[in-house]
């Protein structure tokens, strides 16, 4: 019986096959998972969702708008009084404390200085005396004056009485009754005596000169002393440390048995009638603010009309103080500090396109980007729009968007990335 024997033949052509059957899978399918990346890669994301009622939605419109800054800042006194000391002294006494009404003539506190009191006494006592001096000498160059006028009267009368013999010794002459000589005499004499009557009037007029040239000298003295005893005077009433104005006392920055010197604070008065408004308001919304501009100012317990009445030329930390004068009355409750809003008209623009302000951005002139709602108000989409002119809550539309067009408010930050929302 016989056996067959099955040989595996070799056949090449079939592996090779397969070989190549492989790469053509592996290859289609590598093409084919490009094709569906890149398709995938093409496709826009969609659109994402917000919720309606999560966003301020405002439609543009045309017509006038006022122009508006706002800030923030407090109420001030107009009139502030710090009362410096004086003269140094210890502060024996503080009469009325911080918080109270006080008058233009209440005692806030008192000082002492002993010093002083001797200081002023001894300038009351040279007083005395530079008067007494005054009076002395006026009463001794008046009497030397009345001297003189005797003397000069005296002189006058001999001159007189020399006159008339001369003029009788003349006539006499002249009738051959009297002497020549005895004429000349007389002519010589009166003559002589004129000349002594003219010198002493004329020292007569000196000597007045010389009695107001020294009693001026003196009464100078003693208006020095007068001067000096009057401002000691006032130094030792100053001990006494009054308000100076009605208002409240908010300060008093020193204990009773402390040492002050000459201008050390004692204490701070505010006038509580008349107050003003200091507020802060951005740097970049403050270059229009004009002195005089109508202002309103929020104190939360009643609206005060006002006027600009200052603005700080310098910029701080981004702001500019600008100071407002209140017109109208106070609401009661006012009081200096008082935490206030400011509202400044800067002007009033007519027949423009305007809309309420973006959350983010809308700060001035340039573009931004918002949502615009579409047709339906199904979906929004992002477009540029110029903005112009801005107020506290509306902002002037110069390109971009038309009027009845509506757009997104609301900080839409989260949305960046797209160009297109969905609204529920």
């Amino acid at each position: 019986m016989g056996y067959r024997v099955a040989v595996d033949i070799p056949r090449p052509n079939v592996a090779r096959q397969r070989r190549v059957r492989r790469i053509a899978y592996g290859a289609g399918a590598l093409v084919a998972v490009l094709l569906i990346t890149l398709g995938l890669s093409r496709l826009k994301p969609a659109a994402p969702s917000v919720d309606r009622g999560t966003l301020v939605i405002d439609t543009v419109k045309r017509g006038g708008m006022l122009r508006q800054v706002h800030g923030l800042g407090t109420l001030v006194p107009e009139e502030l009084r710090w009362i410096p000391a004086a003269t140094e002294g210890r502060v024996e006494r503080i009469v009325v404390q911080p918080g109270s009404t006080v008058a233009p003539d209440t005692v806030i506190l008192e000082l002492s200085n002993p010093e002083l009191e001797m200081q002023a006494l001894d300038a009351e006592s040279q007083l005395r005396a530079a008067e007494a001096q005054y009076a002395e000498l006026k009463v001794r160059l008046e009497s030397q004056r009345l001297d003189q006028e005797a003397a000069a009267a005296g002189v006058q009368a001999d001159y007189a009485q020399a006159r008339m013999k001369a003029d009788t010794d003349e006539q006499l002459a002249n009738q051959g009754l009297v002497a020549d000589l005895n004429r000349k005499l007389s002519r010589v004499t009166a003559d002589q005596l004129e000349n002594r009557h003219r010198i002493e009037q004329k020292r007569l007029a000196i000597a007045g000169d010389s009695i107001k040239a020294q009693l001026a000298g003196q009464q100078a003295q003693v208006e020095q002393k007068r001067v000096l005893a009057r401002l000691r005077r006032s130094q030792v009433r100053a001990q006494a440390v009054r308000a100076g104005i009605g208002g409240m006392l908010q300060q008093v920055p020193v204990e009773v048995g402390q040492r002050v010197s000459p201008g050390t604070i004692l204490a701070k008065v505010a006038e509580q009638n008349r107050l003003k408004a200091v507020i802060k308001v951005a740097e970049t919304q403050a270059k229009d603010i004009q002195i005089g501009q109508p202002a309103s100012i929020d104190t939360r317990n009643g609206v005060v009309d006002g006027r600009v009445s200052r603005v700080d030329p310098a910029a701080q930390n981004g702001t500019v103080t600008v100071d407002v004068a209140l017109t109208g009355e106070l609401p009661k409750g006012a009081r200096p500090d008082l935490s206030v809003d400011g509202t400044i008209e800067l002007e009033r623009l007519d027949d423009i396109l305007y809309v309420g302000r973006p959350a983010q951005g809308g700060q001035g002139p340039g573009p931004l980007g918002l949502f615009k709602l579409d047709e339906g108000g199904g979906t929004a989409t992002r477009v540029t729009v110029q903005l112009g002119r801005a107020s506290v809550s509306t902002v002037e539309v110069v390109g971009g968007l038309k009027e009845g067009d509506q757009v997104i408010l609301s900080d839409t930050s989260a949305y960046d990335a797209v160009d297109r929302i969905r609204l529920n």
